[in-house]
């Protein structure tokens, strides 16, 4: 189930959410470009590919009209459909997508989508989203259409590359039991300048509970911590202890389902327990990370 942020208190920013994500997401997993071609302003359309680098001189004018658009989608479908992915295809792509800032001027609109988090192939290997794309959309006759695309821009979220951050590594003689969860028993911590999150939930900035499975609910909480740990130039990577906090232990694999494509190993140390959790509230969580510097 993929959950509208925007359903209960803007409607046009709810149908671009739904466009955006929702419709995109079931298109794409199917190869269905007729499920999105109505979605488009095809005589205003127009998309620059970013090619995932941060200067703008290096992007390019990839996409001079729908067609090029189009065939890239589809090359890119089909792909995603030939790979054997574990789990749900839809939902795993949902996990990884963010969509909270849509900008709306008169019968314009600017949506800032990024992916963070990995999908994971049937033999394990781990395949990073980590990329943020701007969408201009104009109004048409009461309908939401895309009109413009800045795609493929580098996003400050998960790097894909823990193993590099010689600051966090698991010793290579630790051991655990076989019923343990995506989680080190121990890892050497080589202190810089720490950062600590207070305990997130699944809570938009007015205060609204998101979601109502431990799955949708666990997906919007650690989006959230990726917002605290962004605001301290942080990433996931830098996480080295966790505390989960859920209201029914029972939910403890359906979490852990959701959790561990959030991180690259080695993963941090981790306690989850069962508690009380205000009102409608599935799971809590804190974060302890360590960054290179004190800025």
């Amino acid at each position: 189930m993929m959950t509208n942020p925007f359903e209960q208190k803007d409607k046009d920013k709810a149908l671009i959410w739904d466009m955006l994500v929702k419709r995109d997401i079931i298109a794409f997993t199917s190869q269905d470009w007729s499920l999105v071609s109505d979605d488009f302003s095809a005589e205003e359309f127009i998309g620059i590919n970013g090619g995932f680098k941060k200067n703008p001189d290096d992007w390019v004018l990839g996409f001079p009209d729908i067609d090029t658009y189009k065939t890239e989608w589809l090359r890119q479908a089909n792909d995603f459909y030939d790979t054997d992915w574990m789990g749900d295809s839809i939902t795993s792509i949902y996990q990884c997508t963010i969509l909270e800032q849509i900008e709306i001027q008169g019968d314009w609109a600017l949506a800032h989508k990024k992916f963070n988090g990995n999908l994971t192939k049937i033999n394990g290997e781990k395949v990073p989203m980590n990329w943020q794309s701007l969408y201009c959309c104009h109004r048409i006759d009461g309908h939401w259409k895309i009109a413009g695309f800045t795609g493929y821009l580098p996003y400050e979220g998960k790097s894909g590359k823990r193993g590099e951050n010689n600051s966090i590594q698991a010793p290579d003689n630790s051991m655990q039991h076989k019923t343990s969860g995506p989680y080190s028993p121990v890892l050497i911590v080589r202190p810089q300048a720490l950062v600590v999150v207070s305990g997130q939930a699944a809570i938009d900035m007015d205060g609204n509970v998101i979601g109502t499975t431990i799955e949708e609910q666990s997906s919007y909480t650690l989006n959230n911590c990726l917002k605290q740990l962004t605001a301290a130039g942080c990433t996931f990577d830098n996480v080295f202890k966790v505390n989960v906090y859920l209201k029914n232990i029972d939910d403890w694999s359906k979490f852990n389902s959701i959790y561990e494509t959030y991180f690259n190993h080695p993963l941090p140390v981790r306690t989850a327990i069962q508690c009380g959790l205000l009102g409608t509230l599935l799971v809590e969580i804190e974060f302890w990370a360590n960054k290179e510097s004190f800025n």
